[in-house]
């Protein structure tokens, strides 16, 4: 078993488990009990359900709120954001005037979505847009003078750029000399100097007020889409037109999905956001997300969990190992039987990526191994790099790793020439993102930024090394903290008799979970190991049996080769303790509540 030097002496310790097998203390998430007694009063909860909600700091007074997350009560006005007036006044300009205009979005699914709400809200006014989303291989991240120059030679007056844009300064200056007018809609890390545009549209810009930066680009696009449509009623730009206005709820399927898999906190307006938007998409109104549904084998309505691993990861795949435009194609067409061959072709993309995903990570996770060695100590940051390395499936391995090894992570891919391209995933309480931003100033890296969880970047191979020797000087003390202060925050101990898919119901009902808002997690002591198996490639499939005979399976993901797995093979017919979350299985019109294993202990 790893060793924990967390301090346990003030938690409130779950099953006395201080050192788990991954090492970690089982702490009580802090509920007051006054709180949780009048939650459960006020609402007519269950006291399990009422703690759950008080154990993720909501008081007596938000717990209305935390319930039922609306957007009338969280939305905010479009106009309290930096040049959102400007942005809106201009973007309503070039609708009226008919004027040729193209958006310029990223290839990951906040990119998709924030390219697709647009295309989708200038269809509705008879407009059409131009998508253009640069190839990950040949182009990068961002936008750049070439294809920029190469939308204004096409007639476009304006380019509106989603999820990219914040930190490219000189392609913006290009295209802004050439005569194009740029709008930046973004929500990645921003520095003192904003780029030539229009308009710069970013609620992480540093003179933004703070309480929204925690957004997706799709909320932030969102946002100025209401700001837009408010502008153009103003103006009474629909009455002339004898148009009514689009109903702009009804895209917000696409809101909850960018907003899940860009992996922001679900809190506050994100929380609303998400909360809406999956009770749209359970709808199906929007073919592409139907088809794609479909495909995944989505037979139960659609959950931060859907969206997170089924839907993500197929809308992703084309920016990662085919088309960089497939999903913004998928998410903003109304023909059925387009949305199915694309849908068929993401999950073709997907399939490949999962192949070439599986080689990058072993050879990555081997050279990091034999970097630390045997019994050896995890550096505060993990860095692996290698010529040949998928640029494509990078930011993926880079996560399988900082789960691994519990430290912030990149992985680089260099190519013949020396080039390197690379992604990086953080732990909570780490901003990889603003140490990116500030490798790129000191001139370490030749672009890069991010958020506080994940940042990409592009640098000289010769570089790395300093790289590395930067990232752990700056971030050392914050990933010592992190680390200290990690533990398994569980929401109390249930015996297996009491999980059945009624209490997942109502577990489900005070969602959605997600990043800042973590689904509930609880221990199980009386857990007998009667069936262990691996099944897939290294998933781990578990039967367990409690004191009064009650079944229930469970699952640990990608668990078989690490020391969790290996623990649950080695106690078959015995009892261990386990910790995880529950959800419900929906099969041949049956369904069942299954444990998912985050961790165990003898």
């Amino acid at each position: 078993m790893n060793q924990n030097n967390n301090s346990t002496a003030n938690l409130d310790l779950i099953l006395a488990v201080e050192n788990s097998v991954t090492g970690r203390s089982w702490v009580a998430r802090p509920a007051e009990h006054r709180i949780v007694q009048a939650i459960s009063q006020n609402h007519d909860l269950p006291e399990i359900i009422a703690r759950v909600i008080a154990g993720r700091g909501i008081s007596i007074d938000e717990a209305a709120i935390y319930l039922k997350p609306t957007l009338k009560e969280t939305l905010p006005d479009p106009s309290i954001f930096k040049d959102m007036d400007k942005a809106c006044i201009r973007i309503a300009d070039a609708i009226m005037a008919d004027e040729k205009v193209a958006i310029f979005g990223d290839y990951d699914v906040d990119g998709a979505t924030s390219s697709a709400i647009f295309i989708r809200f200038f269809k509705a006014l008879g407009r059409d847009l131009t998508a253009y989303i640069p190839d990950r291989m040949t182009e990068g991240y961002g936008p750049n003078t070439k294809a920029l120059l190469g939308l204004k030679d096409a007639g476009n007056t304006l380019v509106i750029t989603v999820d990219c844009g914040i930190v490219s300064f000189e392609p913006l200056k290009a295209a802004t000399d050439a005569g194009l007018d740029i709008i930046v809609i973004d929500h990645h890390q921003a520095e003192a100097k904003l780029p030539d545009a229009v308009a710069v549209v970013n609620p992480n810009r540093l003179d933004e007020e703070p309480g929204y930066g925690q957004m997706a680009a799709i909320g932030v696009s969102f946002i100025t889409i209401i700001g837009i449509n408010r502008e153009l009623r103003n103006r009474g730009w629909y009455k002339e037109q004898g148009l009514a206005e689009p109903n702009i709820i009804n895209w917000l399927d696409l809101v909850a999905l960018g907003t899940i898999c860009d992996v922001v906190p679900l809190v506050g307006i994100n929380r609303a956001l998400v909360s809406q938007g999956l009770k749209i998409m359970a709808e199906r109104g929007n073919e592409g997300l139907k088809a794609l549904g479909d495909v995944a084998g989505i037979n139960e309505a659609p959950a931060t969990y859907h969206a997170g691993f089924l839907l993500g990861p197929r809308v992703n795949a084309g920016g990662r190992v085919g088309r960089s435009e497939a999903g913004t194609i998928l998410l903003s067409t109304d023909d059925a039987q387009e949305a199915m061959n694309i849908s068929q072709e993401l999950n073709t993309y997907n399939a490949e990526r999962q192949a070439i995903e599986a080689m990058v990570l072993e050879d990555a996770m081997s050279q990091v191994q034999r970097k630390i060695g045997i019994g050896g100590i995890a550096p505060p940051i993990i860095i692996a790099a290698n010529v040949g390395w998928h640029p494509g499936v990078i930011g993926i391995v880079a996560g399988r790793l900082k789960e691994h090894f519990n430290r912030p992570t990149i992985v680089i891919a260099i190519d013949d020439n020396g080039d390197a391209k690379g992604s990086g995933r953080s732990i909570m309480g780490v901003d990889l993102g603003s140490a990116i931003t500030a490798a790129r100033q000191s001139e370490i890296l030749t672009a890069g930024g991010g958020h506080a969880m994940a940042a990409g970047l592009s640098m000289r191979s010769e570089k790395i090394d300093e790289l590395g020797e930067f990232l752990c000087e700056r971030l050392q003390n914050k990933v010592k903290d992190a680390m200290t202060s990690l533990a398994l925050k569980l929401d109390g101990v249930l015996s297996l008799s009491a999980v059945n898919s009624e209490l997942v119901e109502s577990l489900d009902k005070v969602g959605p979970y997600g990043q800042g808002n973590a689904a509930p997690r609880f221990a199980f002591g009386d857990a007998l190991l009667t069936y262990v198996d691996v099944v897939g490639k290294d998933h781990v499939k578990c039967s367990l049996k409690g004191a009064d005979g009650s079944i229930i399976k469970a699952m640990a993901f990608r668990s078989a080769d690490k020391p969790l797995g290996r623990l649950l093979i080695d106690s078959r017919g015995k009892r261990i303790k386990i910790a995880g979350t529950i959800r419900n299985n929906h099969w041949n019109g049956r369904t069942s509540a299954e444990i998912f294993i985050d961790d165990a202990a003898v």
